[in-house]
């Protein structure tokens, strides 16, 4: 690692070790080099109120830095890894918090041009919803102002929330699809940016040849490729489902992912309708998930949003392949699809992160995410429950801090992005949040004296919102 230390953090850092290690330094300090990379992370021995200068003194002579670039974090601050999505400890101060949660939130499923109806359309199951709803929408990119326009509201919202990676879909619009990646490139947030693909049973006025799909995708991928973003903004193979896609297409896709080493993001298994279709149109293959296997494109380095009612053998074939499953409950609530069985999911080592399938799913924050998966998950263990009689045991709910790995750390390993990103590692680029649990402004969020840091944690994750997150940064530059 080169470059000085450019800036030092001291005060409550959280970050996320394990699904189910979260780590809690109360007293942190956390150096950064000046190309945005964690220097060093350091556990200050004592309590939070005891930190002096001498301790930061000795620290300063210790890692090699300034006592000028210290930055202290207030009593009601602390710093997260950015939303892919994560936090921690205890500390009283004027009856407030400060702490750093962990790093950045990583949104491993969102449509970036459906935020612009995102909140309505809540009223019909998948297909419907996508005839009635998302095609005429979608369909309104093929205007680049218009694009232009919506997609810079949409990653600035997702910024604000503390999404530091997102995983978009975005049309089947070429030009559209390369406002999005600049956009995305000029804000600073690290994306995956997809060209959605779709040459069958979609509106005649919204849908694309296999010849162009396929010179699209490419064509787009080079693009993005040579946009100037340390590699930050990166093409993915956006195949929409295999019921909107030909075996040609599907083939097509397979190969160019192959060729160019590139990530595919797709739907499996959201819900039964769907299943039908996409069994009815492959009767040669034994199962959805095996459509993708049988064409190439379930690889690990494949994100499979949903997977909701997933047989043990399609289960199967996504652990065999090293699969990811962007776990998206808002949207499978919202839109009926199903409840997704995390816990069985991780159990059997297939890797899960959080999404918000903006906008089959209302909202774009990566904390509504958190807080539906543990519904959701509560959900699978009340209808488990009667498991007990046949002698099995009922899935047990997610915790605060799976939710948080799921939205941090997790989110991370499903994209791929582990070793860059994820949590505060030594090595690893700084994408973070700062969250502000003070009191006023209209904030939702109340701390009392009584309250440890694990309470602050949790208010944060089941009450706070965008007015509690002060400060965002992405490989080290604050974007926000």
């Amino acid at each position: 690692m080169t470059g000085g230390i450019e800036t030092v953090f001291v005060g409550c850092i959280v970050h996320s070790k394990s699904l189910t290690e979260l780590e809690v330094i109360e007293n942190g300090l956390l150096g950064l080099t000046a190309e945005g990379k964690v220097a060093f992370l350091q556990n200050l021995v004592g309590n939070r109120g005891d930190l002096c200068d001498e301790t930061l003194q000795n620290a300063s002579q210790t890692f090699g830095f300034d006592i000028s670039v210290v930055q202290k974090l207030t009593a009601t601050q602390f710093l997260l890894p950015g939303f892919v999505s994560h936090l921690w400890a205890s500390l009283l101060l004027d009856n407030v918090l400060t702490c750093a949660p962990p790093n950045e939130q990583i949104d491993t499923h969102i449509h970036a041009p459906q935020y612009v109806f995102t909140g309505t359309g809540c009223d019909l199951p998948l297909l419907q919803w996508l005839e009635k709803y998302t095609f005429p929408r979608e369909q309104a990119f093929s205007d680049p102002t218009y694009a232009q326009s919506a997609y810079q509201r949409a990653v600035t919202r997702t910024l604000r929330n503390g999404t530091t990676t997102a995983a978009y879909y975005a049309t089947i619009h070429s030009e559209a699809t390369k406002i999005l990646a600049t956009i995305c490139a000029e804000t600073g947030q690290r994306a995956f940016i997809g060209k959605v693909c779709m040459d069958r049973n979609s509106p005649s006025t919204y849908i694309e040849s296999t010849e162009d799909s396929l010179k699209t995708t490419n064509e787009v991928a080079d693009f993005i490729s040579q946009l100037s973003t340390k590699g930050r903004v990166k093409p993915i193979i956006t195949p929409r489902f295999a019921a909107s896609c030909t075996s040609e297409l599907m083939h097509g896709l397979a190969n160019i992912a192959k060729k160019r080493d590139l990530p595919i993001q797709t739907h499996l298994s959201e819900s039964h309708a769907e299943i039908e279709m996409v069994e009815k149109l492959h009767p040669e293959c034994s199962s959805y998930t095996a459509v993708y296997a049988d064409h190439g494109l379930l690889t690990n380095k494949t994100v499979l949003a949903h997977c909701v009612h997933l047989s043990p053998s399609e289960r199967k074939l996504v652990y065999d392949a090293n699969a990811g499953v962007a776990h998206c409950p808002n949207s499978n609530f919202s839109i009926l699809s199903g409840v997704c069985n995390v816990r069985r999911l991780l159990q059997e080592g297939i890797k899960v992160g959080l999404g918000t399938d903006v906008a089959g799913g209302y909202s774009a924050s990566m904390m509504d995410a958190m807080r539906q998966a543990v519904i959701a998950s509560k959900v699978t263990f009340m209808n488990s429950r009667d498991a007990s009689k046949d002698g099995r045991k009922p899935w047990q709910p997610l915790n605060l801090g799976e939710v948080l790995y799921l939205a941090t750390l997790g989110g991370a390993k499903v994209l791929g992005v582990d070793g860059v990103v994820g949590n505060f590692e030594v090595g690893k680029e700084f994408d973070a949040v700062l969250v502000d649990l003070k009191p006023g402004d209209g904030r939702c969020v109340d701390v009392f004296g009584h309250d440890g840091i694990m309470d602050s944690i949790e208010k944060f994750v089941y009450n706070g919102d965008d007015r509690n997150i002060a400060k965002v940064w992405v490989g080290g530059r604050q974007v926000l």
